[in-house]
């Protein structure tokens, strides 16, 4: 939990504050931006208390999905109604699940309701508040890892709802063996009418992407929407398996048609007339 005595001191006056066990993740900026703001020491803090209910909400959901309980409340508020706001649906029937996970150092996860079987893109912490909504949504049939950093509680997910993993078999360790399919190769595998896995090594060896309907694409830590540098992009600082391979995978994502960028890491991008390859060229060339 938070401790009011190691509140950053860059946190305005009032009831919450973020303390100096923050990793910096985003998950509150970009949950309830309003409220957290980026410091210049790369920590969240509170920049504004909450001035409605609405904002206050948002600011309790921050709270709950932050992975290292870093987020406080001097009056102890109560965020019971918060915890139940996950999967938060971001458009049609694909879902952000928030409660992010330390062992993946925040990384978003979403959840695809459908009639085929919902499928958990990543691992969010497997918090029984969550555990209990995406049970009642219809549980989960596959669980979609993009790569080896983002798979955080997936044996718990797995054991809970008996879903098929999913796994690039570069990326496997000890702690992601038991993946029930392990991918191979850099060919596109279609996994039904409606998924497409698309290898894009770079970030880590195995590192896939999902497009779900030629609207979703779930990147991973491969891609994502840079709210700095105001375009589509990939960083070199992050790349831990081979920089030229990634460029490479950007590439291939070319002939692809999709809507949205949802990222593991980075915000989330919408293009309603679809992502255009002007967007890349655009992301490409300042690589």
């Amino acid at each position: 939990m938070a401790r009011a005595s190691a509140r950053l001191p860059e946190n305005v006056a009032g009831d919450l504050y973020v303390d100096e066990s923050c990793i910096d993740c985003d998950t509150c900026r970009q949950i309830a931006p309003a409220v957290f703001a980026q410091s210049d020491r790369s920590l969240a803090y509170v920049h504004a208390q909450p001035d409605s209910p609405e904002s206050r909400h948002r600011a309790l959901m921050a709270l709950v999905a932050c992975p290292t309980a870093s987020i406080g409340s001097v009056s102890h508020a109560d965020a019971r109604d918060a915890a139940v706001s996950f999967p938060e649906l971001v458009a049609e029937n694909v879902y952000y699940c928030g409660y992010t996970s330390e062992r993946s150092f925040g990384a978003s996860s979403y959840l695809i309701v459908r009639e085929g079987g919902n499928v958990l893109i990543d691992s969010p912490r497997a918090a029984e508040p969550l555990l209990r909504r995406v049970a009642e949504m219809g549980g989960v049939r596959t669980m979609f890892l993009s790569h080896a950093d983002d798979v955080a509680d997936h044996r718990r997910w797995h054991e809970r709802f008996a879903c098929e993993r999913i796994l690039h078999e570069a990326d496997v360790s000890s702690a992601t063996r038991d993946v029930e399919r392990q991918l191979q190769g850099i060919e596109p595998v279609r996994l039904d009418d409606e998924l497409l896995v698309v290898p894009v090594p770079g970030h880590t060896a195995g590192s896939l992407a999902l497009l779900y309907r030629d609207t979703f694409l779930f990147t991973g830590d491969h891609l994502w929407w840079s709210a700095r540098y105001g375009r589509l992009h990939a960083s070199r600082g992050v790349c831990w398996y081979s920089w030229p391979e990634q460029l490479r995978s950007l590439r291939r994502l070319l002939d692809l048609r999709f809507e949205w960028v949802l990222p593991g890491h980075g915000r989330r991008h919408h293009a309603p007339a679809a992502v255009r390859k002007e967007d890349f060229s655009r992301a490409l060339a300042s690589l």
